[in-house]
């Protein structure tokens, strides 16, 4: 069993998938720390974001097995990524990487932007997540706030705001919903209820309770 969990930034995507992969034993791919890898790379090493073979060969040397998934949290890492997850050559030395993760025996649970679109289109549960940007950023700026990082309310929004657009117009692999995908709205809902609908949502497609 394959599921799709896509979805903007810190609208609680990467909890639903791991509730979901906990839930059904399956391996977790958070497809947003792979981008946020590159990112990291590009700042420690100083390269400029135009380099595109530099960043590509960056992207195909990648290994998902050990990626340090909170020091890539933090904020200027997340910039980073969004702007390496815009080049469709880096994209593209990803995606088989995904691909094969997905489809390994048994089926797994990844979250990203383009999961349901792009990775893995014959996915049996397909969802959405999704909320409305201040919600989003209010929950970006708990958690940055909680690890000491100095941010603003306003700050964390204007990056949320850059990233969706970023994230909508790019020509590679732009984050959309996929036609069958269920949408989950959890502006008004915390995290253990936004998972319960989630699970709801998979019982409905797979019989899988």
């Amino acid at each position: 069993m394959i599921v799709a969990i896509d979805g903007p930034a810190a609208s609680g995507k990467g909890t639903v998938a791991r509730a979901l992969a906990a839930h059904f034993r399956l391996p977790h791919l958070d497809t947003g720390l792979l981008y946020r890898a590159v990112g990291a790379e590009v700042l420690a090493r100083g390269l400029d974001f135009s380099d595109v073979p530099a960043l590509t060969r960056l992207a195909a040397a990648l290994k998902v097995e050990g990626l340090d998934a909170e020091a890539l949290r933090a904020g200027a890492v997340g910039e980073a990524a969004s702007r390496v997850a815009a080049i469709p050559e880096v994209r593209q030395a990803l995606i088989e990487l995904q691909r094969a993760f997905a489809r390994q025996p048994g089926g797994a649970v990844l979250d990203g932007r383009d999961i349901g679109t792009v990775i893995a289109p014959e996915a049996e549960v397909k969802i959405f997540v999704t909320a409305t940007p201040e919600a989003r950023a209010a929950r970006r700026f708990a958690e940055l706030t909680a690890r000491g990082e100095e941010v603003t309310p306003q700050s964390v929004l204007d990056d949320i705001l850059k990233r969706d657009q970023r994230d909508s117009s790019r020509s590679a692999a732009p984050l959309v919903r996929a036609d069958d995908a269920v949408l989950l709205d959890n502006t008004a809902l915390d995290k253990h209820e936004s998972i319960a609908r989630a699970l709801a949502i998979a019982a409905a497609r797979t019989g899988r309770q």
